[in-house]
């Protein structure tokens, strides 16, 4: 089987670091925020910091570094701004710095890169001082205007006033001198408890242009001479374009060029993107798919079935006392094996990037999860040093993790460069999209728990085989071959934390990496990770003749924010009332990306086959919530992508290639399937943890418990189409 190693980037004089692939930027990094001289907008408003522009009618614009996806980053991002400056929210908007500008700045704005649910998370501490070093400036300014200290004045929604005499001024009519001002060497940050903004459920600052259609994605773009570019790569993952026949599309309406992209695709530029799709399918096309097309769905499975042997060498990610000893010397066991399939981001808005190159510059606008590492893209594409280049981010129609990845960015430029002068939107066809992605890891997972005399868990063996994301994306993030994330959900500490005390525990990882490249998938690991222990955990509880709640609870005596959220959602559901006739309950939990979540789902089967989820309750616990209104709504839409993952998801491989090629093939849950959600939010306080992507692992195993509650059947593969169970 081979392996897929993703090209490593050649990042010239602009070296992002870790931050490019996700990592996150550490910040210990000094963020400058301004100095004597007026640093200005474009339309001449004064900076106040790096972070906070300032109107003469007191419109504060906020700088966002981080990319808004649908997740509410955009809004709950300039909360913490704002309220550490004190403005006027009503007078707030937003705009995107560039990367090209940011580097320019010596990283002003920290790191660009939205994903891993660190949005917020990673960023809260370093823009509220930011909001709090203008608002120092701004107070400052007006006390110098008055002569009097700046400690006798206070500021309350961009309103500043000297206490003793009353006098008042606003932002607006200070900021000029509030820029000129040198920042403050070290600020105070508000104590929750003070806080007026953040823990409110706010209005959403981008809503009104997204319902009114002035909202502009990516496919939006339109520039002066604007020809469009559709593509065709190889099929075959590993594969090559070996050739194809121009001659034979020449004369087609609107086209203007067939251009090679690399070694692995063609693309058709034509005055209009159907023009190019339509000749580009016309084009006879010659690939070298190699030896990766001999690969299907079944020699996958059958590789990595070898690998839940224990003959076979494995990764430990967490391990206490001795598992396999405790195992074979329990009085009883119970064994079964869990498998979760490639899933497709499958986003609303194609991959698609426009791109404009010249000798002197390049710059492309286009929809990324990650900024920097789009600008990284376009200087090894188009060979142009930094400050030669940019990137102007528009709003995408939906990442999940997708457009983290640079490829359709490096692709516009190479096609723009092969026409010099003139804008490029290249564009994927859904087929495309579907056929080129980056998809969540396949895996298999064999369990094994061991009971005493007492049916108390007294060991578990939770062994995984399965392909690694940092293999294939960041290999220099691997730990002595390990890969860390593969344990998310189930790790010994951090982020990740498994959940339950078990007395002998081995948790392990044979990697196997097939030619399918993966990706990060909304929730990453903890989708699957959360499947194989959350059902399995029922398994043991129903082998023990135990409640699935209290069997869990008597394992989460060391884990108390863990058994808060559990207990919670419990509680909501109404776990020790009896359920509606009819209905069933299932419950699930986990720790990811800094957030203890679990969930509760009240389900109803027909014929055995057809599920209504009449409720799924969420509890989440991420330590501070700085919109509630927002986090509701992450909730919610992380249960789509979930359930939906869970009936209508799984990508499958035949000839090397991904059969589901669009959405007739690769569906996905409507209005009408959806059942109610009730959030109920926790949060202790001190630590940040994510929101958009822990919930999403708790939906699936909710839903498959209540289904054997109802049923009796264990169902250990997904997704449920493929059990010929759907929903009612």
């Amino acid at each position: 089987m081979n392996k897929h190693v993703s090209p490593r980037m050649n990042r010239r004089a602009f070296v992002i670091g870790s931050a490019t692939l996700g990592a996150g930027l550490a910040i210990g990094l000094d963020i400058p925020f301004g100095g004597p001289a007026v640093v200005r907008a474009a339309d001449g408003s004064p900076e106040i910091g790096a972070w906070v522009v300032v109107r003469p009618d007191d419109t504060v614009v906020i700088r966002v570094a981080r990319s808004e996806m649908g997740q509410g980053s955009l809004t709950g991002l300039a909360q913490l701004v704002a309220e550490e400056l004190e403005c006027d929210w009503t007078k707030v908007t937003t705009e995107y710095p560039t990367p090209g500008q940011s580097v320019a700045r010596k990283r002003v704005w920290g790191d660009f890169s939205t994903g891993g649910s660190r949005g917020i998370r990673s960023s809260q501490d370093y823009v509220r001082k930011g909001g709090a070093t203008a608002r120092v400036m701004l107070i400052q300014a007006a006390a110098d205007a008055w002569k009097v200290p700046a400690s006798e004045c206070t500021v309350s929604s961009s309103v500043i006033t000297h206490t003793p005499s009353g006098r008042t001024t606003t932002y607006g009519k200070v900021a000029e001198a509030a820029a000129k001002l040198a920042p403050p060497p070290d600020v105070k940050l508000k104590d929750p408890k003070d806080w007026k903004l953040i823990g409110k459920g706010v209005k959403r600052l981008d809503t009104v242009d997204k319902t009114t259609g002035a909202m502009i994605y990516g496919a939006d773009v339109k520039l002066p001479g604007m020809l469009n570019a559709a593509i065709k790569d190889c099929p075959v993952f590993g594969g090559k374009l070996k050739s194809f026949d121009e001659a034979r599309i020449a004369g087609m309406k609107g086209v203007k060029k067939v251009v090679k992209v690399g070694d692995t695709a063609v693309a058709v530029v034509a005055d209009t993107w159907w023009h190019a799709k339509t000749a580009l399918d016309a084009l006879p096309i010659a690939w070298d798919e190699g030896d990766n097309a001999k690969v299907s769905s079944a020699s996958i499975a059958k590789w990595l079935a070898e690998g839940l042997e224990d003959s076979q060498p494995a990764y430990v990610g967490n391990k206490n006392g001795d598992a396999k000893a405790a195992i074979a010397s329990a009085a009883k066991k119970v064994e079964a094996v869990y498998s979760y399939p490639y899933q497709n981001h499958a986003t609303m808005e194609p991959m698609n990037a426009t791109a404009l190159y010249t000798a002197d510059k390049c710059e492309v606008w286009c929809g990324t999860q990650n900024g920097e590492a789009a600008f990284a893209a376009v200087l090894e594409a188009s060979g142009l040093p930094a400050e030669k280049c940019d990137v102007h981010k528009v709003m995408p129609g939906g990442g999940f993790g997708r457009r983290g990845q640079t490829d359709y960015v490096r692709q516009a430029v190479m096609i723009a460069k092969q026409m010099p002068g003139t804008p490029i939107k290249l564009l994927w066809s859904r087929e495309e999209d579907m056929a080129q992605g980056r998809y969540h890891p396949i895996s298999q997972c064999k369990m094994t728990g061991a009971l005493d005399a007492n049916n108390n868990l007294v060991a578990l063996h939770y062994r995984l085989s399965g392909q690694s994301i940092l293999f294939s994306l960041r290999p220099e993030a691997l730990q002595s071959g390990m890969d860390p994330i593969a344990f998310q959900g189930v790790a010994q500490s951090g982020e990740a934390a498994f959940g339950y005390s078990v007395p002998n525990l081995l948790i392990e990882h044979a990697m196997r990496n097939p030619h399918v490249p993966p990706g990060f998938w909304r929730g990453v690991n903890v989708n699957q990770n959360a499947i194989y222990m959350e059902c399995f955990m029922d398994e043991l509880a129903h082998a023990a003749g135990q409640d699935p709640l209290e069997f869990r609870r008597k394992l989460m005596g060391n884990h108390p924010k863990h058994l808060a959220v559990l207990n919670a959602v419990a509680e909501k559901i109404g776990w020790d009332t009896p359920a509606p006739q009819g209905v069933y309950r299932g419950i699930a939990q986990v720790m990811g990306y800094g957030s203890y979540v679990a969930g509760a789902a009240e389900i109803s089967v027909t014929d055995g086959s057809k599920i209504k989820v009449h409720r799924i309750v969420a509890s989440t616990d991420p330590g501070y919530v700085v919109n509630p209104a927002q986090v509701e709504r992450q909730i919610a839409g992380s249960f789509v992508y979930g359930l939906s993952a869970l009936f209508y998801g799984g990508c499958t491989v035949k000839d090397g290639r991904i059969e589901q090629t669009n959405f007739d093939t690769y569906n996905s849950m409507r209005i009408s399937e959806m059942p109610k959600v009730e959030s109920v939010m926790v949060p202790s306080g001190g630590f940040w943890g994510g929101v958009g992507e822990p919930t999403i692992g708790v939906a699936a195993p909710a839903v498959l418990n209540a289904y054997f509650a109802a049923t009796g059947k264990r169902i250990r593969s997904v997704p449920l189409r493929d059990q010929n169970i759907t929903f009612a």
